[in-house]
């Protein structure tokens, strides 16, 4: 009775990667190790797997400016960089923060129990001699690592010649990134076969899966249009899912544009990007809690198939036979467990690579089902990952301004380049001019129609005249707040052109300010609006 009381006490941590680490080890890592879950899916979950920086994976066909892409972030070269039309990079290069440049070779890299690719030295030599970590010291790397991969090629003959298995390495990264960036080609957009058969093997990370399409500079507006409509039917083909996958057009790279046309575009799905690259850090104990979730509930499935499997086997004769029945019956197997424990079909692994792996595996030494074991991780799921959910808030509020910093992420940052910057409510933001004074006149001339009382229109005919420009109240709401400077519920000539000003940002599709910026307060009111 008092052992029962003392595994309900809940668990202490001090941070987070501490608590998943403890859960892992003594929850979960007795449920993998009992059910081969090792053998069939995943390796072993190692420390620096809980401890290392977030990390971006780039992949894509040859050519396709993943190496370039890196470049452009760090504006630096790193060190075994090479660069071409043809297929360059023949290797993974983990490119990662260091005190000076250097490349550790692959063999080096697994036993280094600092770095989170330990469990990569399953894959052989060949694929060792192809992997290598790029290290430098760079602002970008304070805060994240990224994976260079190498390019993707179409045709039987180079994907037997790898000597390892591509998509299944992939695999294994893509189980430890916090961000799959797919890159193609706005010239060649064929996805040739090991692309599409690498893009099946990213088939549960689709959360973490960004598409870019580069090199968009170098064709028409009506080219790209084209190009991004055959890139979205081939995707939708391929990752076989509802929801869109997020794609960014550009030129990632530090060249003029050679068809500028679409420049505001490009800078505004470059800032998306980045936005999206810079929140990592900050979400990155959140995806390694999501990551153990996904990970508990395949390990679950994976102890009711082993279990039921060794249930099936007979004590003594016809062991052979009855396997291969269970084996060519495993669909089956999985509707039973399905219907019997409550089990998403999602949840199950892909049947035929299980029957696959199933082949090689000696069912007699298979564990039966042990419910303590069970019970643990499910006690883990309910109540010990909803603590360090909590605890995953706090951390993050009490670090907001964790994000990736350096390289191409501070040149769009403040200053005439930054995005928006003269644009919409930032117009005339270092003029020394009231930039809506420029279109006074005009506003003035509907001002005075408007039969203005000791110079002001009341609320009841601006509203009238605002509502002509079709935009919704909530909005023109907001405008109004914006415009009554003095909050008298009255607007005298200056404010009542500030409204009309406001009202042309929004209709040429910009966002109102939260506040009204210094640059936009009328003159007259420049003192006692910074009174207020």
């Amino acid at each position: 009775m008092f052992r029962k009381n003392l595994k309900k006490d809940p668990e202490l941590f001090q941070n987070v990667s501490e608590g998943l680490r403890r859960l892992y080890r003594t929850k979960l890592f007795p449920l993998e190790d009992t059910y081969r879950f090792h053998d069939f899916h995943s390796p072993a979950l190692e420390d620096a797997d809980f401890d290392n920086k977030p990390m971006v994976l780039l992949v894509g066909q040859y050519s396709t400016g993943k190496t370039t892409f890196i470049r452009h972030l760090m504006e630096q070269d790193f060190p075994g960089m090479r660069i071409g039309p043809e297929p360059t990079t023949d290797s993974f290069i983990a490119v990662m923060h260091g005190d000076q440049d250097g490349v550790i070779p692959g063999n080096a890299l697994v036993v280094d129990p600092k770095k989170p690719f330990r469990k990569l030295n399953a894959f052989g030599n060949a694929f060792l001699n192809r992997f290598m970590c790029a290290q430098m010291p760079n602002p970008v790397l304070e805060s994240i690592s990224i994976i260079d991969t190498p390019g993707i090629l179409s045709g039987e003959k180079q994907r037997i010649s790898r000597g390892y298995d591509f998509a299944a390495v992939l695999e294994w990264f893509a189980e430890r990134v916090d961000r799959i960036i797919l890159l193609f080609d706005a010239h060649k957009l064929d996805i040739s076969d090991e692309f599409s058969e690498v893009i099946r093997a990213l088939k549960n990370h689709e959360d973490k899966m960004r598409v870019v399409l580069n090199k968009a500079d170098q064709i028409s507006t009506q080219q790209l249009m084209r190009v991004y409509g055959a890139l979205m039917w081939s995707l939708g083909k391929i990752i076989n899912t509802p929801e869109v996958v997020r794609v960014y057009i550009g030129s990632f790279w530090a060249q003029p544009l050679l068809v500028p046309d679409n420049r505001k575009l490009f800078e505004a799905e470059e800032q998306d990007l980045f936005l999206d690259i810079q929140s990592l850090p900050r979400n990155a104990a959140l995806r390694k809690l999501n990551d153990l979730i996904k990970r508990a509930r395949l390990a679950k499935v994976q102890a009711y198939i082993i279990s039921s499997l060794k249930k099936e086997m007979p004590s003594v004769f016809g062991k052979d036979s009855k396997k291969k029945e269970l084996i060519s019956n495993l669909g089956e197997i999985y509707l039973k467990i399905e219907k019997e424990h409550q089990i998403s079909p999602g949840d199950f692994p892909n049947l035929a690579k299980m029957q696959e792996l199933l082949n090689g595996q000696d069912f007699t030494k298979f564990a039966a089902l042990k419910p303590k074991l069970l019970e643990s991780v499910e006690d883990m799921l309910a109540n010990d990952i909803a603590r360090l959910m909590a605890m995953v808030r706090q951390e993050e509020a009490a670090m907001p301004s964790q994000s990736v910093k350096g390289g191409a992420f501070e040149g769009t940052m403040t200053g005439p380049f930054g995005h928006g910057y003269g644009e919409g409510a930032s117009e005339g933001i270092d003029e020394l001019e009231w930039v809506v004074g420029r279109d006074k006149p005009t506003y003035d001339e509907i001002f005075y129609t408007l039969s203005p009382i000791n110079g002001k229109v009341s609320g009841a005919a601006a509203k009238k005249e605002m509502l002509k420009s079709k935009l919704p109240n909530t909005v023109l709401g907001k405008i109004w707040k914006l415009a009554d400077v003095d909050k008298d519920g009255l607007l005298d000539d200056e404010e009542f052109a500030l409204a009309n000003h406001l009202i042309k940002v929004k209709l040429e599709g910009h966002e109102l300010p939260p506040s009204l910026p210094e640059h936009l307060v009328p003159p007259s009111k420049r003192g006692t609006a910074l009174q207020a």
